[in-house]
């Protein structure tokens, strides 16, 4: 397993806002994280379109041309979760920043911009950071196939001692 491994991203999945109604007059979101056969969930957050998770979910790496899909679902007790939109986003500009290996520059210093094109989901700018001694990436997705929502994320990267590493 170690032998394919390049490292771990930590997606930090830090908040919903405002996001679509699935029931009377609100929704209980949770965020579905997939890369390749990897899937990880966050917590229901009950009765909010502006939910906060918080929550760290840490996928490995093992290719990174594979995207990052993710997916909001409204929890329902009796019937199938509904839909509440999905985005998907390529982890390469996030690698090529940390390949850099920028230690030594000034906390908080701007390594990469991404700008929000077609081929993404991105609601604004993102910015890769070298921020507390690590590579970071803050990213506002615009969520596709609903009609409204955002999801806030971070990334970090995080190095396993006998990984291949970037």
């Amino acid at each position: 397993m170690v032998e394919h491994l390049l490292g771990l991203l930590r997606v930090r999945v830090a908040r919903g806002v405002n996001l679509a109604v699935r029931d009377v007059t609100t929704s209980d979101p949770y965020v579905v994280l997939r890369m390749g056969k990897q899937k990880l969930k966050t917590r229901v957050i009950k009765k909010n379109t502006n939910p906060v998770w918080n929550e760290d979910l840490t996928l490995c790496i093992e290719d990174p041309s594979l995207p990052v899909r993710l997916q909001v679902f409204d929890k329902d007790r009796f019937t199938k979760d509904d839909a509440m939109g999905h985005a998907e986003f390529d982890i390469r500009p996030f690698l090529e920043a940390v390949k850099m290996n920028p230690q030594g520059v000034p906390e908080g210093t701007i390594i990469r911009k991404v700008v929000p094109c077609r081929q993404n989901c991105l609601a604004e700018e993102s910015v890769v950071r070298w921020c507390h001694g690590q590579v970071t990436q803050d990213l506002a997705l615009r969520l596709k196939d609903v009609e409204r929502g955002e999801v806030e994320l971070q990334l970090q990267w995080v190095d396993i001692p006998g990984a291949k590493g970037l």
